[in-house]
């Protein structure tokens, strides 16, 4: 984990999930979109990411079901099991902290189209 020493950044930044459907995809923290259906992606060691807020938009036309777990290298953590009606959005604005090796996860109940958008602040 990440512990300040005056040298370190601070950035706000943003990461996506396009088409995300029934098989779990981690989000990545490098920058780049996540390829949906990998769960393997991890937040980097000595980094402390700050989640600010996730939108789920539902673009497949019909309503679904979202997941999305938190695995700290030994556990899946269970944060949202939410229903999002057809073309709808649900916003979660709760904070929370990832750190080094945890992996963020979401997954749909059906074979659907979700589009997602994480707003983060890393710091390292």
């Amino acid at each position: 984990m990440a512990i300040p020493t005056g040298s370190g950044t601070e950035v706000l930044k943003r990461t996506t999930i396009n088409s995300q459907s029934n098989t779990a995809t981690a989000f990545r923290w490098d920058g780049t979109m996540a390829t949906t259906g990998t769960s393997t992606y991890t937040v980097p060691s000595n980094h402390i990411i700050t989640v600010l807020s996730i939108i789920f938009s539902e673009q497949g036309g019909a309503a679904e079901s979202i997941s999305m777990l938190l695995n700290d290298g030994a556990n899946n953590i269970s944060l949202i099991d939410q229903s999002i009606p057809s073309l709808g959005t649900f916003v979660w604005n709760d904070k929370f902290v990832l750190t080094g090796g945890d992996k963020l996860t979401v997954v749909l109940s059906n074979s659907g189209n979700v589009d997602v958008l994480l707003s983060y602040i890393d710091q390292d």
